[in-house]
């Protein structure tokens, strides 16, 4: 039976984006299946793979169809997870699609792969994280 995996991001330094993506997101490098391609990261209270990081010779997209949404519970944690996340590496975005009054802050990892950084309590459900 198929079933869904996890979000592989493409990087050009998986050490680099070992040592980002599991602080950003308190996540562990697991020791399975490692190779200079190829890392699983998992949540750290083992309830299993979160994220997979594949090195990649080619390009971060500049607007990708595919990203990854981080999500924050109000505008405060928001502000305070986009400024420990450029401590780790991460860079602003010039993004020129925001809308008026974005609930969103877009952001890239040291690789340049787009992602944004949510604050929930703005969303149009208003926090409900199962709207759609």
């Amino acid at each position: 039976m198929l079933r869904l995996g996890f979000p592989v991001i493409g990087v050009t330094d998986v050490p680099r984006a070992v040592t980002f993506w599991t602080a950003a997101l308190n996540l562990v490098a697991a020791q399975e299946r490692r190779s200079e391609t190829w890392r699983t990261l998992n949540h750290a209270d083992g309830s299993g793979s979160a994220l997979g990081l594949l090195r990649s010779t080619s390009p971060a997209e500049p607007r990708p169809r595919l990203h990854l949404d981080l999500f924050t519970d109000s505008a405060e944690e928001q502000q305070a997870e986009v400024r420990r996340l450029v401590g780790l590496g991460a860079r602003t975005v010039d993004w020129d699609l925001y809308p008026p009054d974005p609930d969103f802050v877009v952001l890239a990892d040291p690789d340049g792969n787009i992602f944004c950084v949510v604050d929930l309590s703005r969303t149009p459900g208003g926090g409900d994280a199962s709207a759609p």
